[in-house]
């Protein structure tokens, strides 16, 4: 068998394609190529899912050369993928009938506003897992539905398809209808019990159950590709955070990661065993492999991170690149008593408040450009304390440490904030894109490459540790009095 595993990390901005080496364990080329945003209306966000694909096909040639290998070289190709962003194309055709609704949109604020009229937020949370929120894919398919003519009852007679990014590209690659139970669970359509579409669910929201692909586990052989890349075997798909929960090898109950991208999402796993949060959290499908029960855990999702630095660099011009955040938040010893709450599409876990907007809190004529970038960077680590202290109360679990990951690692003064401010260590990996090595280990399982997650954990390495320096909980005071200033902007 080939020593080699590809995977596809389907993000938000761009897609990469990482070829591992299954002995070591270490990536051996990764290539990625950026696609466009488009943003119709304020609040509104859609990708164009053949430029995705189109994107998809390249990452993977380049990848493919720059290791200098064939597709026959492959063992497996396993997908994870920006999750929620929902795309309906025609069955027979291939064609999306409407562009993908990302994540982040808020348009479908009125659909579940309507849906919670009668009963609340957490109407379907004992089913589905998850609160009434703009962020999930069964309010975007309701509203593709009501807004493109026809395509309803197209959708009833079985001519459309709905999928998350991971149903696309399986789709694409196979020509087969699938998803995995952790993109199924955050469609607010599966029941977390059964981990089948339910019925109850479908109904609420009016959608066919027809347009609805099956649901499979994350780590099992999805169909081999034809096409460009005829003869690969599809072997995996996990939603990004489920992707980077098993690449982080947090295969134990209290085992926590965060993955700080455009959003950051911590995930802690809960066990064999759906944990019902009272605190805001989404109860989610942490993971499942091919005949065993499914992983569950708790997530808390913050729907801005790496995106407010982004926003400083693109919007204030206050940096010319990303990572010159770093040095001009170290340029000063604190924030200026100045905080940054980035509620650019609501407040995410643990408020769920699509009413409220950025705030930026106790400027005085002190504060400069360095305070404001230290303020912009202790927003993520704020958001994640929220969202830790949110997971505490609802389980007995209590981390050991914080598994951390993404982009926004790399910066040595962020990451000691956030030790800082969770009074808790915090762990970097060798290999720090641990999303896309988690589904390239799911991919590797299913067709034998590795025995189990025993034999995977201990390719994990750790990189880096930060430990507490100084207690952070006055200023937590500060932050929670900056957030309640956020609700109740749209009313």
């Amino acid at each position: 068998m080939s020593r080699y595993i590809a995977a596809i990390d389907q993000g938000t901005t761009s897609s990469r394609c990482l070829i591992l080496d299954s002995d070591s364990g270490t990536p051996v080329y990764t290539a990625q190529q950026e696609f466009p945003q488009y943003f119709p209306k304020p609040g509104w966000v859609e990708h164009d899912a053949e430029e995705i694909w189109d994107g998809v096909v390249d990452v993977i040639k380049q990848a493919l050369d720059g290791a200098g290998l064939q597709v026959g070289d492959l063992a497996a190709l396993g997908i994870t993928n920006q999750r929620e962003t929902t795309v309906l194309w025609e069955r027979d055709t291939g064609k999306p009938v409407h562009r993908a609704i990302v994540w982040q949109d808020t348009r479908t604020d009125d659909i579940v506003a309507r849906l919670g009229e009668e009963h609340g937020q957490d109407r379907f949370r004992s089913v589905s897992g998850l609160p009434l929120a703009t962020y999930f894919a069964g309010p975007k398919i309701r509203w593709i539905l009501d807004n493109v003519p026809g395509l309803e009852g197209r959708a009833r007679r079985g001519e459309i398809c709905f999928g998350t990014m991971d149903s696309w590209l399986i789709y694409k690659l196979t020509g087969r209808h699938m998803t995995d139970v952790t993109n199924a669970s955050r469609t607010m359509l599966m029941n977390l019990e059964t981990l089948d579409w339910d019925d109850g669910l479908c109904e609420a929201l009016g959608i066919p159950k027809q347009m609805l692909p099956q649901i499979r586990p994350s780590s099992e052989k999805y169909g081999t590709a034809t096409g460009p890349f005829e003869g690969l075997m599809v072997a995996s798909a996990l939603g990004d955070q489920h992707a980077a929960l098993f690449g982080q090898g947090c295969y134990a109950p209290g085992t926590v990661k965060n993955t700080y991208g455009t959003g950051a999402f911590l995930l802690l796993n809960t066990g064999q065993q759906p944990v019902h949060s009272n605190s805001g959290l989404v109860t989610t499908v942490g993971y499942q492999l091919s005949g065993q029960p499914a992983t569950y855990a708790l997530e808390g999702s913050i729907a801005i991170a790496g995106a407010l630095v982004q926003w400083l660099r693109d919007n204030l011009g206050m940096i010319s690149s990303s990572e010159e955040v770093e040095e001009l938040a170290a340029s000063v010893g604190d924030n200026g008593d100045c905080y940054f709450v980035p509620a650019f599409s609501g407040l995410f876990a643990p408020h769920w408040r699509s009413d409220a907007r950025g705030v930026i809190a106790g400027l005085t004529r002190f504060v400069n450009k360095g305070h404001i970038a230290r303020a912009v960077l202790e927003a993520t680590a704020w958001q994640t304390r929220e969202v830790l202290d949110a997971m505490r109360q609802d389980t007995s679990l209590d981390a050991e440490d914080l598994r951390v990951d993404g982009g926004m690692t790399a910066n040595d003064l962020m990451m000691q904030m956030q030790a800082d401010i969770l009074n808790l260590p915090v762990v970097r990996p060798m290999v720090t894109e641990t999303t896309v090595l988690g589904a390239a280990y799911a991919a590797g399982l299913a067709v034998g490459v590795w025995s189990g997650t025993d034999e995977i954990a201990h390719l994990w390495k750790e990189d880096k540790r930060w430990r507490p320096m100084v207690n952070r909980d006055d200023d937590y005071v500060k932050w929670q009095r900056a957030v309640e200033r956020t609700k109740g902007w749209t009313d």
